[in-house]
């Protein structure tokens, strides 16, 4: 019986012959290397060495985008399909990396490259959870049946004690808000530590909770060391909290795989880095492909970006990159997650976000766009709650914000 595939489309970059350059991409990352060896029989290469399953040229190039590569006065880019046997590797996200996304981008035959799509076998869903939460757990935590999550993040970033930042959760809670997560770069530093955060915030949630019957979500920020995340994991959920959030380029695929196995709360994962892996259109990887790792690993939320962001991605980019997380996984294990939409968000992003995603499962987060109410954070929250109102019903925002006052005034300063 033949060992199930991994498959993976790539854009290509060559100044070689591609067919030649995809052949060199193929061996280096299966049974070949540079020379011709002994070992590599055609019976080993039929069994373990890549496959090409297709090669299609798409234009020439004025010169290689990168540099590094082969001299050459002519350059084609490509789309290049690969597969590999399952059984190079077996079902392990870290040698999956180190197979499709290794030594290949060195090569001199490479002048760019970029993974666009990525497909596991069902194998992957055997021995990986994936996410243990996902939106309908995050809903049943958080109190809300419907529409988005309606968030925002901790600023200033850093600086706060952990006393004013729990003023602010305060402000937060009393204005009606939904998630609250702390900044990527507020971890355990001396001016704020986080055992001292948690149980400042969590006094006010709790309290808040116990006179509403409604318990706000925080993703408290607990990336460290495996045994660091392990040990603030368990203070926020010894505390009542409801979410951790992990920066999961930092703590990787194996620290991620770690806490999901240990975690009882959602893991709200940042992508922080996010730019060195995507930026270039040359190099690197694209969302969809990315986001298939993380979901796998455990993650129950993942950052999207937002439309109209204050960052570099187009919003045909955040478009595909929302809708790429709540695309199932597998026939039997749809491991779906909740896209989070973040950067320079207002309530004038409600309908298109709205429309692009196709749904309402989704976390928003706001920061100037509620903190800079002029009628302060409840209004900020309101006004942000009735854009999305409006988006969810199909009526124009305008028109929806007649007779809202909140939502009146957060049009004259959106």
């Amino acid at each position: 019986m033949s060992s199930p595939r991994v498959h993976v489309r790539y854009w290509l970059e060559t100044g070689d012959d591609p067919q030649r350059a995809a052949e060199v991409i193929a061996g280096e990352q299966s049974s070949g290397t540079f020379l011709k060896l002994a070992g590599e029989t055609p019976e080993l290469k039929a069994r373990s060495g890549a496959r090409i399953e297709s090669l299609t040229v798409l234009e020439q190039a004025a010169g290689a985008s990168l540099p590094g590569g082969m001299a050459s006065d002519r350059h084609t880019r490509c789309e290049l399909v690969l597969s590999w046997p399952l059984d190079n590797f077996g079902a392990s996200l870290p040698n999956l990396v180190d197979t499709i996304a290794g030594n290949l981008f060195e090569l001199r035959q490479v002048s760019g490259l970029r993974i666009l799509e990525l497909s596991l076998p069902q194998a992957f869903a055997d021995a990986y959870p994936g996410p243990a939460f996902g939106m309908a757990g995050t809903r049943a935590l958080a109190g809300v049946a419907q529409g988005p999550l309606i968030g925002t993040i901790i600023k200033p970033s850093v600086g706060l004690n952990p006393r004013e930042t729990a003023e602010q959760v305060r402000q937060l809670v009393e204005g009606g808000i939904d998630f609250i997560k702390d900044d990527e770069l507020q971890a355990d530093g001396p001016h704020c530590p986080f055992r001292e955060r948690v149980s400042a915030v969590m006094a006010v949630i709790n309290e808040h909770a116990q006179k509403t019957g409604r318990k706000v979500m925080m993703a408290f920020n607990i990336t460290g060391e495996l045994d660091q995340m392990k040990a603030r994991h368990d203070w926020v959920l010894q505390h009542g909290g409801t979410c951790v959030m992990v920066c999961v380029n930092s703590v990787g695929l194996v620290g991620m795989s770690a806490i999901r196995r240990h975690s009882q709360l959602p893991i709200h994962a940042h992508r922080a880095g996010w730019g060195i892996l995507s930026r270039s259109p040359w190099l690197g990887w694209s969302f969809p492909a990315w986001q298939v790792l993380w979901r796998l690993a455990g993650a129950d939320h993942l950052h999207v970006n937002g439309l109209r962001n204050k960052f570099s991605e187009p919003d045909e980019v955040v478009a595909e990159a929302a809708r790429s997380v709540i695309k199932p996984l597998f026939a039997e294990a749809p491991m779906t997650v909740v896209p989070v939409f973040s950067s320079a968000q207002t309530g004038l992003q409600a309908r298109d976000t709205f429309q692009a995603l196709g749904c309402a499962d989704l976390i928003v987060t706001a920061g100037g766009g509620i903190f800079g109410h002029p009628d302060g954070v409840s209004a900020g929250v309101t006004a942000f709650r009735q854009a999305w109102d409006a988006a969810m019903q199909g009526i124009d925002l305008k028109q929806h914000a007649q007779g809202r006052p909140a939502l009146q005034r957060a049009l004259d300063f959106w």
